[in-house]
């Protein structure tokens, strides 16, 4: 079983920037496809990043040349820098473990991320 913990999120203004973190525990992290999702009020949870085993990088069209994921096998945590923050980036952030950026295992429990205009 593993743990997933996210923190970093806040309250900033549009063009500040964040780097939110997903700490994992019980489980052997460097297996996993680690990806970061979101879900805005009202609306459906969406994908906004992944990196796979080998360090290959997805992201949506959205956040593309403004967010930068990464991962750190030695310490079992996964990043997601946020630069150039718009107030459509308003929602709970949530890290996922998977076998693809599409399948997950395990999911954290949300950190919320809100950009004021």
């Amino acid at each position: 079983q593993v743990q997933l913990v996210e923190s970093g999120g806040g309250l900033v203004q549009a063009g500040d920037s964040l780097r939110l973190s997903c700490a994992a525990s019980g489980g052997t992290f460097s297996t996993y496809v680690m990806t970061w999702l979101r879900q805005a009020p009202g609306k459906e949870r969406e994908f906004v990043a992944a990196v796979t085993t080998g360090g290959n990088t997805y992201y949506t069209d959205a956040i593309k040349g403004r967010f930068t994921i990464s991962r750190d096998n030695a310490k079992n945590t996964v990043y997601l820098q946020m630069n150039s923050l718009k107030p459509e980036d308003t929602a709970i952030y949530y890290c996922a473990a998977g076998s693809s950026r599409y399948n997950y295992f395990y999911w954290g429990q949300g950190t919320q991320v809100t950009v004021s205009s």
